[in-house]
């Protein structure tokens, strides 16, 4: 009997065969690693059955008639979800839990930026300037997310141990540890008008699209922040730049962007109260490690014919 074809379309490809192996599974495919950056060759192609990748490229699908399984490298699908070609057949795994802890540590670092004077002090010393400055304590603060999923949770155990209120929205709302109120996605204004900090770790699906545009920041405080590390699409950028040029909220760190990297023309960059990370929310040195460990998981529920963890609900989008 032949051997699923897999290809593993990234360029750290080595890292995916290796855990593979490491499992005893790498024998039961016939595994082809092809730079992100380069096509795969079309005699792989046509027998590819399982794929691993970043996003796919245009025409991709066409030439992949036997594909059955693809595994996103990254937690969002938006992109699979559009491309066109792509069968409904076609199994759909993401890299959901992926950034359990580094998401959520860059989102309070964003959160200490914002009340800490650091960078202030980093600018003081390269003048060698004494300057006594006073910080804002998060403790007695109120954090609402919008989209409470692995994430969010985290985030949440973390942010009640510095003393800050946790509230937030989920689809199917319930009880969830150190979060002390869980909303309904249809009461996201009561979330909006009682958080001090508005963080967004929403899926991009066609419901979420413009989420957050004039009339919702109008409903924040003007005290509050905004903080998006979900994806770009989510904010209307003219009613964000809008709504902080006018004191309508305190300010924003964004870290996604709907065009990525940012133009250096667009009014992010030079907005005061806006700050712009590189989408960097994410990142960290051994990401592809453990994305190999959800791929090597599904792998072996692959070849034992078992429904697949991390499945993407197409109708919903993530």
């Amino acid at each position: 009997m032949s051997k699923p074809v897999c290809v593993l379309w990234m360029n750290e490809a080595a890292i995916y065969e290796q855990a593979l192996a490491r499992a005893g599974l790498a024998d039961r495919f016939e595994l082809h690693g092809v730079r992100a950056d380069q096509v795969i060759p079309a005699a792989v192609a046509t027998r590819c059955e399982v794929l691993l990748g970043w996003r796919p490229a245009p025409g991709l699908f066409a030439g992949m008639p036997r594909l059955r399984w693809i595994q996103s490298v990254t937690a969002g699908m938006d992109q699979w979800l559009a491309s066109p070609g792509l069968n409904h057949d076609v199994v759909l795994t993401c890299a959901r839990g992926s950034h359990r802890v580094q998401m959520p540590e860059n989102i309070l670092a964003a959160l200490f930026f914002l009340t800490k004077p650091l960078l202030q002090c980093a600018l003081d010393q390269r003048d060698s300037r004494w300057t006594r400055r006073i910080s804002e304590p998060l403790a007695g603060k109120t954090l609402g997310i919008l989209g409470l999923g692995a994430i969010g949770q985290e985030l949440a155990r973390k942010a009640a141990a510095l003393e800050m209120t946790v509230i937030g929205t989920k689809r199917s709302p319930g009880p969830i540890a150190h979060v002390a109120t869980v909303y309904p996605q249809e009461a996201t204004d009561e979330v909006l008008g009682a958080s001090d900090f508005v963080l967004l770790l929403l899926p991009s699906t066609t419901e979420t699209e413009n989420f957050m545009d004039a009339r919702r920041f109008r409903v924040m405080r003007s005290s509050a922040y905004l903080l998006n590390f979900a994806r770009g699409a989510l904010i209307v950028d003219a009613d964000l730049i809008g709504a902080v040029r006018s004191k309508t909220i305190a300010g924003a760190v964004l870290d996604v962007f709907r065009k990525e990297p940012l133009p250096a023309d667009h009014p992010f960059w030079t907005t005061e109260g806006i700050t712009v990370l590189p989408h960097i929310g994410g990142l960290h040195p051994a990401r592809d490690a453990s994305v190999a460990e959800i791929f090597v998981e599904n792998a072996r529920l692959f070849l034992a014919g078992m429904p697949l963890a991390t499945v993407v609900d197409r109708n919903r989008g993530y």
